[in-house]
């Protein structure tokens, strides 16, 4: 397989993966990928042009919106109007979904859940944001898609990414036949294939949580942060603690390095932080199609109910080794966190 092959001629490539599909999820895809190229080019000229800094307005999350936060949830929602192959779009900076109503979408069949810039606080100090997406087929078949037919488990994913814009600018998705990065070349504009079949370690040494909110962590964050500090030769102990604060960027680092990300349960936000629906499930999705292990940290994120549009989950994501140690600890330090607390509502005891 060519090193140069395109976003757009390895989606065709592979397109014989679904016999179920008529080029519908392909062309999806392609939007996706076109409208991350528009989202790229206002990232790489934010210091230049009035579209850093926020708007003063929030989002359903209670987090205050950044000028490239919209720009960029409008991009996307746009290239799904004139794709006309999407009937829903879930977005971070929508209190409810979308539908996306055109006379090209009247027959669509998929779903866009989508965090169109992750870590949009970091625009403003030139660190690496991102984009995230999930895509479901639609459940019912006449009239209107439903509510139901977006909560579906993370299992029931067709597709899923994100795109890391950063030194460069990476896509990378599965279709649930492995994981591959693709390179942005803005010398011919065109997504390139640079990372074939992605798989991330076993094992790593890196850790990645915000240890700031140490104190609010369950006991067993604790104990699995001080395991990962202290001296010990035979597993590459003391490991290396890395946070950007960029969900994508920290996530992008360890599937190719090796790592853990966790984002737990606090006090004050007893259900987890991040949500369950277009950023856990998809980077789940793109964790285990690349042999690594995701976690709320007693169970897998892909078989949790979703019962809720902006649901929040706890996560433990990345290499399977460190994930089980983390699992491990929360089971014997926080047993009054029960399986039965995480399938809804999580609650500190």
């Amino acid at each position: 397989m060519s090193i140069n092959m395109t976003l757009g001629q390895f989606i065709l490539e592979k397109q014989g993966d679904f016999p179920y599909a008529k080029g519908e999820l392909s062309r999806l895809l392609r939007d996706i990928g076109i409208a991350a190229k528009i989202v790229n080019r206002e990232v790489n000229k934010a210091g230049l042009v009035d579209i850093i800094g926020e708007v003063g307005s929030t989002n359903i999350q209670g987090e205050r919106q950044k000028k490239l936060d919209i720009y960029a949830n409008e991009q996307f929602i746009s290239a799904f109007q004139y794709g006309g192959e999407c009937c829903i779009v879930v977005s971070e900076e929508n209190d409810e979904f979308i539908h996306i109503e055109s006379e090209v979408s009247k027959d669509a069949k998929y779903i866009v859940a989508i965090d169109p810039l992750d870590g949009s606080s970091n625009i403003d100090v030139n660190v690496s944001v991102g984009t995230v997406f999930s895509i479901y087929r639609r459940k019912s078949v006449d009239g209107k898609a439903t509510l139901d037919d977006i909560l579906q488990k993370g299992v029931e994913q067709v597709a899923a990414g994100y795109v890391i814009y950063g030194s460069s600018t990476m896509l990378v998705y599965t279709t649930g036949k492995g994981v591959n990065g693709f390179t942005l070349d803005p010398s011919i504009g065109e997504f390139c294939l640079s990372h074939p079949d992605m798989r991330i370690p076993k094992d790593g040494t890196i850790y990645s949580i915000n240890e700031g909110y140490y104190t609010h962590f369950p006991d067993g964050v604790k104990k699995y942060i001080k395991y990962c500090q202290v001296e010990d030769s035979k597993t590459n102990r003391p490991y290396t603690s890395r946070y950007i604060g960029s969900m994508v960027a920290d996530i992008h680092r360890n599937i190719i390095l090796g790592g853990i990300f966790i984002y737990p349960i606090t006090a004050s936000a007893p259900n987890g932080k991040l949500r369950l629906v277009y950023e856990c499930n998809p980077i789940a999705f793109i964790i285990e199609q690349a042999g690594g292990k995701a976690s709320n940290g007693y169970q897998r994120i892909l078989d949790l109910e979703v019962t809720e549009l902006h649901q929040r989950s706890a996560i433990f994501m990345g290499s399977e080794n460190m994930v089980n140690k983390a699992e491990e600890m929360m089971a014997c330090f926080s047993p009054q966190q029960t399986k039965r607390n995480f399938e809804g509502t999580m609650v500190i005891q």
